[in-house]
């Protein structure tokens, strides 16, 4: 492959679209989050505690409910879940990664839309989904998302 400058108009493109979005007030809210949640030494405990929990349940899962703290671990790591997910400061983290999220596939179908409105391209959000009309030309599954088929 040879590069032109065409392929050198289009990595400068990208370079000043990557620095929109890391100046973005999206993504600044991301961080702040996140330096929020892990400045706070009780936060940061509960995430750590939370982190935990979730490698021995994903231990456990590998046997299903054969293994013998099958219960006892389900029911732990849902409390402890439920816990941090009332913690304001992981609840704004968990919001504001879905807002980088959102902003992130809205980028990608633009792109991608720019090239072919034929192109697929996975998002995360059902209104994306929706919005592209990727299933005007049937999905495959018999009608099974109500699209056209």
């Amino acid at each position: 492959m040879q590069m032109t400058s065409d392929w050198l108009t289009i990595l400068d493109e990208v370079d000043e679209l990557n620095t929109f979005v890391m100046n973005s007030e999206i993504v600044s809210a991301y961080y702040k989050a996140h330096t929020d949640v892990y400045a706070s030494p009780e936060v940061a405990k509960v995430v750590h505690e939370f982190s935990r929990l979730k490698e021995t349940y994903e231990e456990v899962q590998r046997f299903g409910k054969y293994h013998p703290d099958y219960k006892t671990i389900n029911s732990k790591i849902r409390i402890k879940k439920r816990e941090m997910d009332l913690i304001p400061q992981v609840a704004e983290l968990k919001a504001a990664e879905n807002d980088v999220q959102d902003l992130l596939d809205e980028l990608s179908l633009l792109i991608a839309h720019a090239v072919s409105t034929d192109i697929k391209v996975p998002v995360s959000n059902p209104f994306f989904q929706s919005a592209t009309g990727s299933c005007s030309t049937g999905c495959g599954t018999g009608s099974g998302c109500a699209c056209s088929a």
